[in-house]
């Protein structure tokens, strides 16, 4: 006998993906990337002193590759105009861009990946408020910075004072450079592309987005070297905390959304046409195992074995 399903259940994991719902959370993502930048203001002299440690730690390493990137952007306005432009503007189309397709085209992967994203993400935060960081273009000119950003910045929508909109440059926490969610966001971008892109040109852009972002933040003097490294290790423990903390949520769900009610067959009452789950018959009409009923004189069309006398012969009188 065929095993009755319950309606809808094959539909429960992709139920709970709408678009209604995941907005907000894509929004709070946002939200919380700029007020955290916002708030997290710290003291400007620590954020200096931050900033000078992590140069001089560079230059100690001979890996403050800053200085040439910055001299090149801010030479040629043919390199330093276009890295300004994806400074300020590509983290903001390219990742929800993602998140889109993910969402539209790659459902069962979606969830992981928004985790991801949104782990990392707070992470970041939390860096942001414990160590306040300075970023090279707002060092003294003895340190060899120049802002491209404020140098480019009648080509561009951004004023001279940050890369938020023009009068808008005093609302932004300048002071948040460690780690680079730019660069971090860049690679969670490069991994959704390079692990279910299909094309070429999908995985090209896997390597090259990450790659470019990570040039044009030290090419713009946003950020060093050493943001961008931590940039991807806050992305490396945002994965690793992303599927436990899914687990969590989903057993915190469960607990507090109430549980379906088990389906129950509905009672069978005389004249019933419905023998079993998922199973009719009419009058008249043989079901498995049914045996012949007594057919004679006082015979009822339609009458059960049981009214047969279970088939058995009748006595002779």
């Amino acid at each position: 006998m065929p095993q009755a399903e319950t309606p809808g259940a094959g539909k429960a994991r992709t139920a709970r993906l709408r678009w209604w719902t995941e907005l907000p959370l894509i929004l709070l993502v946002y939200g919380s990337y700029s007020a955290g930048r916002l708030l997290a203001r710290g003291d400007v002299s620590d954020a200096v002193d931050h900033g000078l440690a992590i140069l001089r730690l560079e230059k100690l390493l001979h890996i403050d590759a800053e200085h040439p990137l910055n001299r090149l952007f801010t030479r040629d306005a043919w390199l330093g105009i276009p890295a300004d432009f994806w400074y300020a503007s590509l983290h903001y189309l390219v990742t929800p861009a993602l998140l889109i397709w993910l969402f539209r085209r790659r459902a069962e992967r979606y969830r992981a990946a928004r985790t991801w994203l949104m782990t990392s993400t707070f992470i970041g935060l939390i860096g942001f408020t414990l160590l306040p960081t300075c970023p090279p273009r707002l060092l003294s000119p003895g340190n060899g910075f120049v802002d491209t950003m404020a140098h480019y910045s009648s080509y561009g929508w951004w004023g001279g004072d940050a890369s938020a909109p023009r009068g808008l440059g005093g609302m932004t926490n300048q002071y948040a450079a460690m780690p680079s969610l730019h660069v971090g966001w860049a690679l969670w971008c490069g991994v959704m592309l390079w692990r279910h892109g299909r094309t070429r040109w999908a995985k090209a852009a896997a390597v090259v987005y990450p790659l470019l972002t990570a040039l044009v933040v030290m090419g713009t003097a946003n950020h060093y070297l050493l943001d961008a490294v931590a940039g991807v290790a806050v992305m490396g423990v945002g994965l690793l905390l992303s599927r436990p903390l899914s687990r969590a949520v989903d057993v915190v769900r469960a607990r507090l959304l109430p549980r379906s009610a088990p389906v129950t067959a509905a009672p069978q009452t005389s004249g019933s046409s419905i023998v079993s789950a998922g199973c009719q018959t009419s009058t008249g009409e043989r079901i498995p195992r049914q045996r012949i009923s007594r057919t004679g004189p006082g015979a009822e069309p339609g009458a059960s074995p049981a009214d047969a006398g279970d088939g058995a012969p009748a006595a002779t009188r």
